[in-house]
């Protein structure tokens, strides 16, 4: 995907906006997961997940160069 094509979408409010809610969402089912887990492996897969998310929320920083 190039550049030009995540500005539209990180430039986009409503899309954007759409975007991190589902972000949320993934992460919030993300912690159910891990709340309920009892393997130690499967926590630690979890918590890279959870950190996968957070740090596609910060894309538009990023794609806007306000890293």
């Amino acid at each position: 995907m190039s550049l030009g094509a995540l500005k539209k979408i990180t430039n986009d409010k409503p899309l954007w906006d759409a975007y991190v809610e589902y972000l949320d969402s993934k992460i919030s089912a993300a912690h159910v997961r891990i709340e309920q887990s009892n393997d130690a492996e499967a926590m630690y897969r979890i918590q890279g997940e959870i950190a996968a998310l957070r740090r596609l929320k910060l894309m538009r920083e990023e794609v806007n160069g306000h890293s």
